[in-house]
């Protein structure tokens, strides 16, 4: 007796208006599309909702949603982004479309119209105002502090390591970067400097530590904050490191001599990056130097925000921006640029290692962020890396100085 296959048509329809495929398809019901080529990915189709997700928002959002819930899986996720990248379709014709389309909703049919997984954030309100950008920290890092403890160095040092001069752990590599960092700022003791975006103070209790100088560090998220707070009591630096709950634009007081800003301006956007760096300016004394690090997008035509997949899953309202951007608002801001300097290749050795080492912890990690977080995490670590490897971002660090007697102007009017 022949079985049947709810998926059997929808392969025959692939199998024949794809004819050269990098990949092969294997459905819940034993369907197959085999590869036409040797040693690619394999894309598993686990349950009918993932078609239906695939329908309903092509595209990354859909299959995003699909691999989330689990019900697509890939047997080699760094193939599959070279799949998705660099695959062109051959062209289709009106009629095929169609038919490829009725076997897509008879495949689908099973599933009816499938959820949202639970995961998923619809963030309301005015993009980043303070309000709305702390509700976007709060969900990519109140993910748990234990759950990134898996995959970062002793430091909990959450940006690009330094590579490139020698180093060969990623500990070695993150005391490289902060170091650098420090020496860019041209730390001396007794200084006062502004840590914003602290994280989990790995830069602040550096700073302290090895140049003696005073560290206030800001951060949007309660629990970063409370074990940077901890991490500073064990270092017995409370009488030097104090880590607050604030946004950059509450920032008031006596000014400080040097700010670092590591990771933190790709949270900023377009709409704030002037206010942003008026804000730095406002608070650093005549002749400090700001050193901004932060991821940078590569491509002038792309836009950030219409990845909706990573708005939703990964980085709310994350909004890289390019170089020549950020540079423009420092100079807006009445900053004079002194050196910018890219580790592009860095931030690839990085994620790496941060993916490998969270690889080697899998049922720890689903234990504590669940198996649709783990499932984002494992995704995001990949596809980041994967943006550094090709040029679609980079990450640069730009050190600018305040000359002595100048004030930022007074809105964003030039």
């Amino acid at each position: 007796m022949r079985l049947f296959h709810p998926s059997a048509r929808l392969c025959r329809e692939l199998a024949r208006v794809l004819p050269d495929r990098p990949f092969s398809i294997e459905f819940w019901d034993g369907g197959l599309v085999p590869a036409t080529e040797p040693g690619t990915p394999t894309f598993f189709v686990r349950r009918a909702s993932a078609i239906a997700h695939a329908l309903r928002a092509p595209g990354p959002l859909g299959l995003g949603r699909a691999y989330v819930e689990g019900s697509l899986e890939t047997d080699d996720i760094d193939g599959a982004f070279l799949v998705v990248d660099d695959w062109v379709p051959p062209p289709i014709s009106r009629a095929d479309k169609r038919r490829l389309i009725l076997a897509l909703l008879t495949a689908a049919l099973p599933a009816g119209v499938p959820r949202r997984p639970s995961t998923e954030l619809l963030l309301a309100g005015e993009r980043h105002s303070p309000q709305r950008d702390a509700e976007a920290i709060r969900y990519h890092y109140d993910v748990g502090n234990d759950f990134f403890a898996l995959f970062l160095d002793e430091s909990m040092t959450y940006s690009c390591a330094l590579f490139s001069r020698g180093a060969q752990t990623l500990e070695e590599a993150q005391h490289a970067k902060l170091d650098l960092i420090a020496q860019k700022l041209e730390l001396q003791v007794g200084q006062r400097v502004l840590d914003v975006g602290c994280g989990w103070g790995s830069f602040a209790i550096h700073a302290a530590r090895h140049y003696g100088v005073s560290v206030t560090g800001i951060t949007l998220s309660q629990s970063q904050a409370e074990l940077a707070r901890e991490r500073v009591r064990a270092a017995g630096l409370q009488d030097r490191v104090e880590i607050r709950i604030a946004d950059y634009r509450e920032l008031t007081g006596e000014p400080f001599d040097a700010i670092a800003s590591i990771g933190m301006a790709e949270h900023v956007g377009q709409s704030q990056i002037d206010a942003y760096a008026r804000s730095l300016f406002r608070v650093l004394k005549p002749g400090g130097v700001v050193l901004n690090h932060a991821i940078s997008l590569m491509r002038p035509e792309e836009d950030p925000l219409a990845d909706k997949f990573t708005m939703r899953y990964v980085f709310p309202d994350g909004e890289p921006l390019l170089l020549s951007r950020v540079q423009l608002a420092f100079e807006r801001a009445r900053f004079y640029t002194e050196h910018v300097e890219g580790f592009m290749t860095d931030y690839a050795v990085t994620l790496r290692h941060w993916h490998d080492r969270l690889d080697q912890n899998l049922d720890q990690a689903q234990r504590l962020a669940g198996p649709e977080r783990l499932r984002v995490w494992r995704l995001y670590l990949r596809a980041a890396r994967h943006g550094f490897d090709v040029g679609y971002t980079a990450v640069y660090q730009l050190k600018a100085r305040k000359s002595q007697g100048r004030s930022a102007p007074q809105s964003g009017r030039e």
